[in-house]
């Protein structure tokens, strides 16, 4: 277990520039001290900064945990390089040689291959061998399962071992965690494996469907199997894996708006690189080599030498799973090792695993070591900035560190060499309280969050700017709100900004207003204060949204369209900065953001539109007489200057005001002229408009319109909106049939004279009124019993005349 005995070692803060160096009062959260530290970069004169970030290990598509760490990162590298105007040299490496690499390129080629001999040899092959991967699966994964279950008892039996964990508890009864969510995602793919042999069995389940839900038990089964024999020193067998998740990985984290690395460096590009590394570190003193080939690093000698080992979190030094998941799941224990915690920088290959030659023999880089040799050789032996997701502090980052200044350490040195200077992990991304996470199969990628319309590039970046960069976020519904708020409150701020400065005005620079004016810097000194504070998006982002409010009380009579100009300027390079604009440039002239404008070709004929509805409202408003000849000289007034459509983008919003003009011309006069315009006005809005895009918001009189495109958050309301027009559609017309319903009750009640209710089977005799006088056996009926019986004899005499009374109105 961690422990917080141990504490930090010394860091050593960078020189102070000179006093005619000006910086940025910009502190940074290090995780290397676990506090804020003024940031100096190690070439404070020209303001060059060098970083380092972990990119992915590219065996799967990269999910919204993932875009939690590089649109943080990129939001962090904008602030950086078009806020504080520094000149980052940002270096990001792509890990293609890694166990989960090798794991999953080899069961991917190994299920190809069964596939085809499947084929060949028919369906018994497929079952038999489906099914002893589902057993092996669930013996690893379940061990609460019986060793002998049929697939038709699985889900059963998961229902009786492991209901604690399915009700959402741990099976000792506490709190759930990770552990709980990963025996979740284990049960899932025992029951779709095990659902899909039965239906294989019966025939109701196509080849391709049965595939895919056995395919997560087939995959560790077959590698266990056959993993081994496979051709390693054909490396297609991998990078056509890694190949593929590289590219799709950059499509993503374009997609997010996130900037290209200044450099990218691969694995698989440094092998002789890596190899030098390790010899160095072990001519140190700082490694040694073990009989199967494999090197390891020494951390008893590096602490020895006055070194401190597990800088970013020594109280995690002991943790034996930490240890075990950084070393992968293909390194086994060694005996030779001097120390449990000592870790690898270069790994045998064992059939089955590609390798490189080495002095040690043919082997592949440690996972640690990647990143040290590839960091130290574009940025050198100093880095201003690394950075990566806080679950790779211990041990991935904290190994790093070690080897490399293990590497650069210097003989006879006086203190002991500082490889990086400020440590920057993102925080989790989580979900139902648990990390978002590949291992959980609790993700959503990033490609279907995008296709699905779950987000855009700009929502997304405004939740992680709302939470900060390295505090955990959890994905709720009231962040969802607050992002969308956030988010509609500026598309409005743009929206109406860019409609002042289309109609400008003559007001003069005396005219402005003094408080606005006074707003303004002060949330430039507000957002200056946050950012210099390790880049506090939340603090930003909240300062922004207050001074719009304040815009937006404020008086616009009293504000020059210059003084508006400046204002959504600024707005303007902060989402610029930010990344909230595509590929804008911070500096750039535009007014606003991507989504706000309507197609140029579009304004001529929705221009009309607006005018002709915004006079046909007033008229409506003012019916005094109001004929249907007024209507037709409003709308030949917006023919003047009218040009057929020269291209198809504009033949859509040419025939929405043909089809206005010609409804407007076949309203006729009548007592209801009025209340047909405002329905025509509001279809012209609500429905013709609306499918192509564009909303007219109506303003107070004397405004015009606000000519506005649909945007994400409209829809949402008017969805909202339709919603509750359904609902009350729906408990409108369920009261209507209940009241049918008891109609036709009381009427069917209603036909049974009281006269003959008694008259039944249970009866042998009654009187003039149709009152039991003896039962069925004989016997005369009670008083008792006579009393009760009349009194339903009363009651259903009263239903009867009311009923013979509503018969003879009908």
């Amino acid at each position: 277990m961690a422990t917080q005995a141990r504490q930090q070692p010394h860091w050593q803060s960078p020189p102070e520039p000179s006093t005619d160096v000006q910086l940025p009062p910009l502190k940074i959260w290090n995780s290397l001290t676990r506090s804020k530290t003024p940031f100096i970069p190690l070439d404070p004169k020209s303001q060059r900064v060098t970083w380092y970030a972990c990119g992915p290990t590219v065996y799967d598509d990269a999910h919204l945990g993932h875009a939690r760490n590089y649109v943080s990162t990129d939001i962090i590298r904008r602030i950086m390089k078009d806020y504080f105007k520094f000149h980052v040299n940002f270096v990001m490496n792509i890990t293609d040689v890694d166990d989960k690499i090798i794991v999953r390129g080899r069961q991917q080629h190994l299920l190809e291959e069964f596939h085809d001999t499947s084929r060949r040899r028919g369906t018994g092959t497929t079952e038999d061998t489906s099914l002893s991967a589902l057993k092996a699966y669930m013996s690893k994964n379940l061990p609460l399962l019986s060793s002998n279950l049929s697939p038709e008892d699985v889900s059963r039996n998961i229902d009786d071992q492991y209901k604690l964990v399915l009700d959402g508890k741990a099976l000792d009864g506490g709190a759930a965690g990770d552990k709980e969510a990963k025996i979740k995602m284990h049960i899932k793919t025992a029951i779709a494996a095990s659902s899909a042999i039965v239906a294989l069995k019966t025939g109701s389940i196509s080849t391709d469907q049965f595939n895919l839900e056995v395919q997560d038990v087939l995959l560790p089964y077959l590698d266990s199997l056959y993993g081994s024999t496979i051709n390693a020193n054909d490396h297609s067998i991998f990078t056509k894996l890694t190949k593929k998740f590289e590219n799709r990985f950059m499509e993503d984290v374009r997609a997010l708006n996130c900037v290209d690395p200044d450099s990218v460096t691969r694995v698989t590009e440094y092998g002789q690189r890596i190899v030098d590394f390790v010899a160095k570190v072990e001519k140190n003193g700082f490694a040694y080599k073990t009989s199967d080939g494999s090197v390891y690093f020494d951390i008893d000698a590096f602490e020895k030498a006055n070194n401190s080992y597990a800088r970013l979190e020594p109280w995690n030094r002991n943790d034996q799973e930490l240890q075990a998941d950084g070393e992968g799941a293909l390194t086994k224990k060694s005996s030779e090792k001097r120390s449990d915690a000592d870790f690898a920088l270069w790994k045998s290959s064992k059939p089955g695993e590609p390798s490189w030659p080495s002095p040690w023999g043919d082997g592949r880089p440690g996972w640690h070591i990647e990143c040290s040799a590839m960091a130290s050789d574009k940025l050198g032996s100093q880095i201003d900035i690394h950075s990566g997701g806080i679950d790779l502090a211990f041990p991935h980052h904290d190994n790093e560190l070690a080897q490399s200044e293990a590497f650069w350490c210097e003989q006879n040195r006086q203190s002991q060499h500082q490889w990086v200077n400020y440590f920057m992990h993102m925080g989790h991304l989580s979900i139902q309280g648990s990390k978002m996470s590949k291992s959980l199969k609790n993700f959503t990628t990033i490609r279907e969050a995008l296709s699905r319309g779950d987000w855009t590039s700009r929502s997304l970046r405004i939740v992680f700017l709302l939470g900060g960069w390295r505090e955990g976020i959890e994905i709720t519904d009231d962040i969802v709100k607050e992002g969308s708020a956030w988010e509609d409150k500026v598309n409005n701020f743009f929206i109406k900004v860019n409609d002042v400065l289309e109609r400008p005005d003559d007001k003069q620079h005396e005219n402005t207003d003094r408080a606005m004016e006074q707003a303004l810097r002060k949330i430039k000194d507000d957002v200056f204060s946050a950012l210099c504070d390790s880049f506090g998006t939340p603090a930003a982002m909240r300062s922004i949204s207050e001074f719009i409010s304040e815009y937006n009380s404020a008086d616009k009579s009293a504000i020059s369209t210059q003084q508006t100009l400046e204002i959504a300027r600024w707005v303007t390079s902060i989402v610029n900065i930010f990344g909230l604009n595509g590929s804008a440039k911070a500096d750039d002239d535009s007014i606003g953001w991507s989504g706000i404008s309507i197609p140029d070709c579009a304004k001529p004929y929705l221009t009309s539109i607006s005018k002709m509805r915004d006079t046909l409202r007033q008229t409506a408003r003012s019916p005094k007489n109001l004929t249907a000849q007024n209507l037709k000289d409003i709308a030949k007034t917006t023919q003047n200057g009218y040009q057929p459509p020269q291209t198809a983008e504009e033949a859509p919003y040419a025939a929405a005001l043909s089809t206005f003009q010609s409804d407007i011309a076949t309203l006729s006069t009548s007592d209801t002229l009025a209340k047909d315009i405002l329905q025509l006005c509001d279809r012209i809005r609500d429905t013709d408009l609306w499918d192509l895009g564009i909303y007219l918001e109506d303003r107070p009189d004397p405004q015009p319109a606000l000519i506005r495109p649909v945007t994400r958050e409209l829809r949402a309301a008017k969805a909202t909106q339709n919603a509750l027009v359904q609902q009350k559609q729906a408990q409108k017309e369920k009261a209507k049939q209940e009241k049918d319903r008891a109609k036709e009750e009381r009427e069917e009640k209603g036909r049974l004279s009281h006269l003959e209710m008694f008259r039944t089977e249970e009866y042998a005799e009654w009187d003039e009124e149709g009152m039991p006088v003896r039962d069925r056996e004989g016997v005369e009926v009670t008083k008792s019993r006579t009393k009760k019986l009349k009194k339903e004899w009363e009651r259903q005499r009263r239903v009867h005349e009311a009923w013979v009374k509503e018969q003879g109105k009908e």
